[in-house]
């Protein structure tokens, strides 16, 4: 089964321009089939995947507390 580009940047809460850059950049396989392109539902599935943990990656960075500075001092 395939998904066409604007329902898979629907489905991934992603801009249709950011979806096309990633097709033009080999990060997501798409065929072509004469009047649009289109992505395999497996494929799909496992790029969603790498955004869902890219984007934990990137919520528990932010959320990470600033350590305190430790105020080293020269003793030179």
């Amino acid at each position: 089964m395939y998904i066409s580009l604007p329902e898979l940047a629907d489905y991934l809460g992603l801009p249709l321009a950011y979806i096309k850059g990633q097709v033009a950049s080999g990060n997501i396989k798409a065929i072509h089939n004469g009047e649009e392109y289109v992505v395999s539902k497996n494929h799909f599935e496992s790029y969603k995947k790498q955004i869902e943990l890219k984007r934990k990656a990137i919520e528990l960075e932010l959320n990470e507390p600033i350590p305190e500075d430790w105020d080293a001092k020269d003793e030179d």
